[in-house]
């Protein structure tokens, strides 16, 4: 059931994920229609860009991009033995969930503060605009506590396939 759930919740972050995605390359077309075309660049245009892209890359990071996706240089990880690559991942998802929990007041403080400032184009607040950074350290810190979580009771994927190679 909860399987169901997340995948279901998965699909729909993607789905936001392309549209964001689609708005962005729109944009971009009415910016060269407009600008090579009719030779009247458009301001308006960059901006949604920046916007989308800033929202893209955050709220893929946060609800989109799984683990295994993410590009690493495990070299040092790989070649340690399964309980020192537990206790190595724990240590660093640790770190990663105290990191962020600690900056998460001075990013929520900062962001409230830039309600005072707004877009050129679309007048759209600041703290509006960054919001997304608070719901992707949040989700940091969700996925890492479960990172971590899978490393102490070796429910991690690659611990299950060394168990399998190694015959354990």
């Amino acid at each position: 059931m909860l399987g169901a759930i997340g995948s279901f919740l998965r699909r729909r972050a993607e789905n936001v994920a392309v549209m964001m995605l689609v708005t962005m390359f729109g944009a971009l077309l009415v910016q060269v229609a407009f600008r090579y075309f009719i030779n009247m660049p458009m301001g308006w245009t960059d901006e949604l860009s920046l916007i989308m892209w800033t929202w893209l890359v955050l709220w893929g990071a946060a609800f989109v991009v799984r683990e295994r996706d993410e590009i690493r240089f495990d070299l040092i990880l790989a070649s340690v033995p399964l309980i020192l690559r537990r206790g190595m991942t724990l240590v660093s998802a640790a770190a990663v969930i105290i990191l962020f929990a600690i900056s998460l007041p001075a990013v929520i403080d900062y962001i409230l503060f830039m309600r005072v400032q707004r877009t050129a184009y679309f007048h759209i607040r600041f703290d509006w605009l960054f919001s997304i950074y608070i719901l992707f350290v949040l989700a940091a810190i969700v996925r890492y506590l479960w990172i971590g979580f899978r490393a102490v009771f070796a429910h991690d994927q690659r611990n299950a396939a060394d168990k399998a190679v190694s015959g354990l």
